[in-house]
C-alpha cells in the first residue's frame, strides 16, 4: 500500500472519530439535560408538596389559636361573672345588715324615750319629796335654811379659828429654829443642784485572755515571767482553774493600773519574756503618768479652781485610783467642791476658795499609802509646800473635826464633805439603808385608800402617786397629798426634803373599726 493510500486512511479514521465523538457527547448532553429536567420537576413537585404541608400546619396553627384566644375569653368571662355575683350577695348582705342596725337604732331610741320620760317623772318626785323633807325639817328644828346656814358657817368660822390658832403657835415654834431649818434649805439646795457619779472599785482586776493556752505563756519557763511580772510592778499575778482569765491583786490602785495596761498589750503582742514585760511596763506607768495628770487638769478645769501648783495638779489626779468605802475619791472631792461653791453662793460667801478647799480637802489620801500619818495632816503639809492660802489649809485641818473651825470656808467643806459622803448611794455601807428608805416611801404612798401606785424618783427626794380617779377627786387629793406628807414627816428618816406629787388622771379609750 502506497503512502497516499495511508493518509486517506488515517483522514478518514480521524474524520469518523470526530463524528464518533460528536455524537456521543451529544447523546450525553441530551441525557445529562433529560435527567436535569426531571431532577427540576422532581425537586418542583416536592417543595410543591412541602409549601402545601407548611400551609396546612400554618392554619392549623391559627386554628389553635384562634381556639386558645376563645377558650382565655370564655374564662376570663366566667371569672366576672363570678365576681360579679359576689359583690351582689355582698351588697345584698350589707342591705341586710343596714337592715337590721336601722331596726335596732329606732328600738333603742324608743327606749330612751321612754327612760327619759321616766327620770323626768323620777325627778319631779324627787324634788317634791326634798321641799317637803326640808319644811319638815324647819318645822322640826325651828329653824329656816339660813338660819341653819348661819350655824353651820359660825362652827366652821370656830374651826377655823381653831387651827389658825394652832398654826400660829407652830409658827412660832418653828421660828426659834429658822437658823437650823435655813442651813438645812441651803445644803438641800446644794444637794438637788450638784449630781455627781459614784463609781465602786474592787482591790482586784480580772483580765480576760484568748485561751488557757496563755497562762503557761505568762507564767514562763520555771516561771520566770510571772516573777519578772510581779517583782516589776508589785502587784500579785493570780493564775488558777479560772477560764481564760487571771487576776491582778494589790491594794495600790495606780500599780494595778500600770499592771493592767501592760498585761493586757502583753497578751496582745504575744511575745512574753522579762525583757518585754520590763519594757511594757516602762511604757504602761507613762501611760498611767499621763492619765494621772490629765485627770488633775480635768478635775480642775470642771471646778473652775485655777492657778494649782503643777505637783499639786498631779496629787489631785492621784486621787481617780483611791477609793474610800467603794467611793472615788477624785469623783468625791469634786463634788464637795461642787457643793462648797453652791453653798457659798448661798450665804454670800468667797465661792472660788470655797471650791478651791473643796477640792483639796483630801488631798492627802493621794500619797497616805506612802507616808506615814493620817491624810489629814498630810494634806495640810502638802498645802503649805506648795503654799496654799491659810483659809483653804485651815479648811483641809478641819474637815474631819480635827480642829474647830474658824472659818465659814471650813464650815462649808465640812457640811459638803459630810453631804457628798451621806449622799444615797455614794457608799457602799449605805446603799442598803439607801434602798430600804425607798421601799419605805413607797409602801407610806400605797397605804392610803385611793392610791393606784407609787414611784419614789430623784434618787428620793421625790415620790409621784397615781390614784384612782373615780375614788379620788381633785378636792380629795388636796387632803390626800397632806395626809402622805404628815405621815412621811412622822415615819420616815430623810436628808433635805422630799417633793410628794399626786397625778390623777381620766382616760376614756375607744376603737375605730
Amino acid at each position: 500500500m502506497d503512502l497516499s493510500t495511508t493518509i486517506i486512511i488515517l483522514i478518514i479514521a480521524v474524520l469518523a472519530a470526530l463524528a464518533l465523538g460528536y455524537f456521543l457527547r451529544k447523546y450525553l448532553a441530551e441525557a445529562k439535560i433529560a435527567s436535569a429536567e426531571a431532577e427540576a420537576r422532581k425537586i418542583t413537585e416536592e417543595a410543591e408538596k412541602e409549601a402545601e404541608a407548611k400551609k396546612r400546619e400554618a392554619v392549623l396553627e391559627a386554628k389553635e389559636e384562634i381556639l386558645k384566644l376563645r377558650n382565655d375569653m370564655e374564662r376570663e368571662n366566667r371569672e366576672r361573672r363570678s365576681e360579679l355575683q359576689r359583690l351582689e350577695r355582698r351588697l345584698v348582705q350589707k342591705e341586710e345588715t343596714l337592715d337590721r342596725k336601722v331596726d335596732s337604732i329606732e328600738k333603742k331610741e324608743e327606749t330612751l324615750t321612754r327612760k327619759e320620760a321616766d327620770i323626768d317623772a323620777t325627778k319631779a318626785q324627787l324634788t317634791e319629796l326634798y321641799n317637803r323633807q326640808l319644811v319638815e325639817l324647819e318645822r322640826i328644828s325651828g329653824l329656816t335654811s339660813d338660819d341653819a346656814k348661819q350655824i353651820l358657817l359660825a362652827d366652821i368660822e370656830k374651826e377655823i379659828q381653831h387651827e389658825a390658832a394652832m398654826l400660829i403657835k407652830d409658827i412660832e415654834n418653828k421660828a426659834k429654829e429658822e437658823g437650823e431649818k435655813r442651813a438645812r434649805d441651803i445644803i438641800s439646795l446644794a444637794i438637788q443642784r450638784c449630781a455627781a457619779d459614784h463609781v465602786a472599785e474592787a482591790t482586784v482586776a480580772v483580765i480576760p485572755l484568748p485561751s488557757d493556752e496563755m497562762k503557761g505563756r505568762i507564767i514562763g519557763r520555771e516561771g520566770r515571767n510571772i516573777r519578772a511580772f510581779e517583782t516589776l510592778t508589785g502587784i500579785d499575778l493570780i493564775i488558777d482553774d479560772t477560764p481564760e482569765a487571771v487576776i491582778l491583786s494589790g491594794f495600790d490602785p495606780i500599780r494595778r493600773e500600770v499592771a493592767r495596761i501592760a498585761l493586757e498589750r502583753l497578751i496582745v503582742d504575744g511575745r512574753i519574756h522579762p525583757a518585754r514585760i520590763e519594757e511594757m511596763v516602762e511604757k504602761a506607768q507613762k501611760e498611767v503618768a499621763t492619765q494621772i495628770r490629765e485627770a488633775g487638769e480635768q478635775a480642775t478645769f470642771e471646778t473652775g479652781v485655777h492657778g494649782l501648783h503643777t505637783e499639786m495638779v498631779i496629787l489631785l489626779g492621784r486621787l481617780k485610783f483611791r477609793t474610800s468605802y467603794g467611793q472615788n475619791v477624785l469623783k468625791h472631792s469634786i463634788e464637795v467642791a461642787h457643793l462648797a461653791g453652791l453653798m457659798a453662793a448661798e450665804l454670800g460667801a468667797d465661792i472660788q476658795m470655797s471650791k478651791r478647799a473643796g477640792l483639796l480637802h483630801d488631798i492627802g489620801k493621794s500619797v497616805d499609802h506612802e507616808v506615814e500619818g493620817p491624810h489629814v495632816t498630810i494634806g495640810v503639809d502638802l498645802a503649805k509646800k506648795y503654799r496654799e492660802a491659810n483659809d483653804v489649809i485651815h479648811a483641809i485641818a478641819a474637815h474631819h473635826g480635827d480642829e474647830e473651825p474658824k472659818t465659814i470656808i471650813a464650815v462649808l467643806v465640812q457640811a459638803a464633805d459630810a453631804v457628798s459622803a451621806a449622799r444615797p448611794g455614794a457608799r457602799r455601807e449605805t446603799l442598803e439603808a439607801y434602798i430600804k428608805r425607798l421601799t419605805k416611801l413607797e409602801d407610806i404612798a400605797n397605804s392610803f385608800e385611793g392610791v393606784e401606785k407609787s414611784f419614789a424618783i430623784q434618787a428620793g427626794r421625790e415620790v409621784r402617786i397615781m390614784v384612782k380617779p373615780d375614788k379620788i377627786d381633785d378636792l380629795a387629793a388636796v387632803r390626800l397629798v397632806r395626809e402622805i406628807t404628815k405621815k412621811i414627816e412622822n415615819e420616815l428618816d430623810y436628808p433635805g426634803q422630799i417633793k410628794v406629787v399626786i397625778i390623777r388622771e381620766t382616760r376614756v379609750v375607744e376603737y375605730a373599726k
